[in-house]
């Protein structure tokens, strides 16, 4: 049921009218003058207001003009029903964003087809503003999703600060505007193990919808970083309105994970030389767009991603050196020739 607040001083048309009102399924709440109105008016929110022009206290004008101040109640419609019916007077009413002007006296049909006509209106804005909302947020790639987040929580981490730890609830869904994030764990022994490198573009983090789930691995900023944190229930909105967008998204986390086990195999199998030179290359992968750009990188970072203890990861890099594959300053590693590294075995 409608709410209408019906503001008039004079009490003979003030009940007449909110019983007519009543009897036209109304909800119905009087005021006996602006001032009053007004209180009314911010306390009730009502769905439209008509408001008598001259009255003691705050005239109608006073009232819509104060209406007009506040957030609140500056949206709603409002009516004026006066005896003044000359044109500057209604022009008056009009010029001060009233959206209708009846006159006294007026016919039953009359007032109820304004009250009518203002509500559809009210309704179809509201309508057409909630499909453009819809259809705003409606994406179609992961580039859109990508967009989409930025609109959530933005957090801003250090080279080596901590984004989330192993065990803890989790909560959030990232993704990486910039910087670069290794997930990692730790085994039996305290050795790091870094099970993934997320650099700028990539999501991370996450994703059990339907159970309370804790991380499984600790999430560490490798870089000065800065992400965007979704809400478990704000991306499970998101993606129950973008079912394409679903499937993207789980095809990127499978590949995630099968580099994951890719990797896990080449530690186990594969041979020192191989395992540190697709490591040196997963590092350039993933931090710099291009392999030959230089990677700062500490030796123990990679050695943890290798698989292998930092001293057999220096031994095997000053070998690479040597062979004139990369050239080593510092933390700094360049890649001279991408394809021999490739083909080690």
């Amino acid at each position: 049921m409608k709410k209408i607040l019906f503001i008039e001083d004079d009490t003979v048309v003030r009940e007449n009218t909110a019983e007519l009102l009543e009897l036209s399924n109304y909800n119905v709440i009087t005021g006996s003058n602006g001032k009053i109105g007004v209180a009314l008016a911010k306390q009730e929110l009502p769905d439209i207001i008509i408001c008598d022009i001259m009255m003691p206290e705050l005239d109608g004008y006073g009232v819509l003009q104060a209406l007009a101040e506040d957030p609140e109640t500056r949206h709603i419609p409002f009516i004026f029903l006066s005896a003044k019916t000359e044109h500057k007077d209604i022009r008056r009413g009009m010029d001060l964003g009233a959206d209708d002007y009846l006159t006294k006296p007026f016919e039953e049909e009359e007032l109820l087809s304004a009250i009518e006509s203002r509500l559809a209106k009210v309704a179809i804005l509201k309508n057409i503003q909630e499909k453009e909302s819809s259809s705003a947020n409606q994406i179609n790639t992961l580039n859109e999703l990508r967009e989409l987040v930025k609109k959530y929580e933005q957090q801003n981490y250090k080279a080596g600060e901590t984004i989330y730890e192993e065990g803890k609830q989790g909560f959030h869904f990232y993704f990486i505007d910039r910087g670069v994030v290794k997930s990692h764990k730790m085994d039996q022994y305290g050795k790091e193990l870094i099970t993934s490198i997320y650099k700028e573009g990539d999501f991370f983090g996450n994703t059990s919808f339907n159970r309370p789930a804790s991380y499984e691995e600790y999430a560490t900023a490798m870089e000065d970083t800065r992400v965007y944190a979704v809400s478990k229930e704000e991306l499970k909105e998101i993606l129950s309105r973008n079912n394409k967008i679903t499937l993207d998204l789980i095809d990127v986390m499978g590949d995630n994970i099968s580099g994951i086990k890719e990797q896990l195999l080449e530690m186990a199998y594969g041979s020192v030389r191989k395992k540190t030179a697709r490591t040196i290359l997963l590092f350039s992968q993933n931090i710099r767009r291009h392999p030959t750009q230089s990677i700062r990188i500490s030796r123990s970072d990679l050695a943890s991603v290798a698989g292998m203890a930092s001293e057999t990861l220096i031994r095997t890099l000053s070998e690479f050196k040597k062979e004139g594959l990369l050239e080593i300053e510092g933390r700094n590693i360049k890649l001279l020739d991408v394809e021999a590294l490739k083909k080690i075995s």
